[in-house]
C-alpha cells in the first residue's frame, strides 16, 4: 500500500493519475466520501459518493479500512477492494490525508509505504489552490489554514517529495516505488528462489 499525502493543492491527485499511468501493477484505491461531486468526477473512479447515513453504516459494520473528517465532510477506503488486490500480488495506491495514514499505520504497518508531497513554497500552494477555479475564495481560504495543520504531520511518513516540478516528483515517486518493491520481505518467494541456486552450486 502506498499512501500519497499532501496539503490541497500540493500535487498529489496529479501526481497519483501520473505514477498510475506509468507503473503497472499499480492501481488506485476509490475512496467513499460524503462530500459533493465536483466537476469533472466519475463516481466510482474519482471517489464513491455517498449520503452520509451509507457511510454511516460502511464505517459501523467495520467495511472500512481507515475514515476520517476533513472539511466537514466524511472519507474512507473500503476494506474488501485492497485485500483483494493486495492477495492477488497488485500494489494499491492511497490518496489520503495524514489522519488515515495514521490509521493504516495503526492497522497495517507491515504492508505500508507513506510518502508526504509539499509544495515549493506557500505562495505556490495558494496559486495553485486558486488557479484550480473548483472552490470559492472562502474555500481556498479555509484550505490554506488547514495546510500548516497538515505540513505539521510531515515527520510521520517514511519518505518527502518537494513538488517543484511534476516530472523530477513523478522520478522520485517511481524510485520510491522500485526500492520498496525490492525489499527482501516483499519479494514472494525468493527464499525459494535464492536455494534453488544454492542447490546448483
Amino acid at each position: 500500500m502506498l499512501v500519497l499525502s499532501s496539503p490541497s493543492g500540493a500535487g498529489k491527485t496529479t501526481l497519483s493519475r501520473m505514477l498510475l499511468e506509468v507503473e503497472s501493477g499499480l492501481e488506485m484505491s476509490v475512496s467513499v466520501t460524503t462530500r459533493p461531486m465536483r466537476p469533472g468526477e466519475v463516481d466510482g473512479e474519482d471517489y464513491i459518493f455517498v449520503a452520509q447515513e451509507e457511510f454511516n453504516a460502511m464505517r459501523d459494520e467495520g467495511e472500512l479500512l481507515e475514515w476520517a473528517v476533513v472539511f466537514d465532510n466524511f472519507y474512507g477506503t473500503p476494506k474488501g477492494p485492497i485485500d483483494k488486490a493486495l492477495g492477488e500480488g497488485r500494489d494499491v495506491l492511497f490518496d489520503i490525508d495524514w489522519q488515515g495514514a495514521e490509521s493504516l499505520t495503526k492497522t497495517a504497518k507491515k504492508d505500508l509505504v507513506t510518502v508526504f508531497i509539499l509544495p515549493p513554497s506557500a505562495q505556490a500552494l495558494e496559486t495553485r489552490l486558486s488557479d484550480r477555479a473548483q472552490d470559492s475564495a472562502e474555500v481556498v481560504a479555509r484550505r490554506m489554514a488547514g495546510a500548516s495543520n497538515e505540513i505539521q504531520h510531515w515527520d510521520q511518513y517514511d519518505y518527502i517529495v518537494i513538488n517543484e516540478d511534476v516530472e523530477q516528483s513523478l522520478l522520485e515517486l517511481r524510485a520510491i516505488l522500485a526500492a520498496e518493491r525490492l525489499k527482501k520481505t516483499r519479494r514472494t518467494g525468493l527464499g525459494d528462489f535464492v536455494r534453488q541456486i544454492q542447490s546448483k552450486l
